[in-house]
């Protein structure tokens, strides 16, 4: 059988082992161009309440975060960005299906970063994301109307990426235990905050004022005492 040309064998570089000569090699998966969506101005005020409702409506901090933005151009423009399958960013949950492993917030921003943008550009947005994830006292967001517990909590900088690290050290510097209302309601505030800080980095993308300041070798390096 022959190939028609947008099924044929796909050539890419490759490193031929012991030398420092590229050589091809044949991929036997054809994989599909990116869609052709455009990334649109959003109100970073909408997304952090859409990504708290996320969270207390039981759908999680990803779908939360990521439907803040993909969701929000959904509302306002419909397709494609309401073609999306909204419903697989639940895997997000608790660090990937509970898992606790990356923010489920910051994979959602992620992922909608991913929806428009390359490598080089999409490594940008994130360590801009994920840099201020970690060195910032979060949460900040309050919400000035249906609070699922309307209490004031204490901001703390995390320093890392990781779900139950993040729990673990909010909690220890907090008073409150990990398994706890307060909690809970942290990451749901925390969830609206990283949504917020997203579309901001979007929205300055768009406009053309968005400038890196996080370095690419800048990403905290973490230690595990396996002593």
């Amino acid at each position: 059988m022959t190939r028609s040309p947008e099924t044929q064998p796909q050539k890419l570089p490759a490193q031929s082992a012991g030398t420092d000569k590229k050589k091809k090699i044949t991929l036997e998966t054809v994989f599909p161009d990116n869609p052709a969506w455009q990334p649109l101005r959003i109100d970073p005020a909408v997304g952090e309440r859409m990504a708290y409702d996320g969270l207390i409506g039981g759908y999680g901090c990803c779908y939360g975060a990521f439907y803040s933005i993909i969701g929000q151009m959904a509302e306002l423009h419909g397709a494609p960005y309401n073609e999306f399958p909204f419903h697989v960013m639940k895997a997000g949950r608790g660090g990937v299906g509970g898992w606790e492993s990356t923010c489920g917030a910051l994979l959602g921003a992620a992922f909608a970063y991913g929806l428009f943008y390359e490598k080089k550009e999409h490594n940008e947005l994130v360590r801009e994301l994920f840099y201020w994830h970690d060195t910032t006292p979060l949460p900040i967001y309050r919400p000035a109307t249906n609070c699922k517990l309307d209490v004031e909590l204490p901001s703390c900088t995390i320093g890392n990426v990781l779900c139950t690290t993040s729990k673990v050290r909010w909690a220890h510097a907090s008073g409150f235990p990990v398994k706890s209302k307060e909690r809970s309601e942290r990451c749901a505030r925390l969830t609206a905050d990283v949504a917020r800080k997203a579309i901001e980095i979007l929205n300055a993308k768009i406009d053309g004022s968005f400038v890196p300041t996080v370095d690419k070798k800048a990403a905290i390096q973490y230690t595990v005492d396996v002593g």
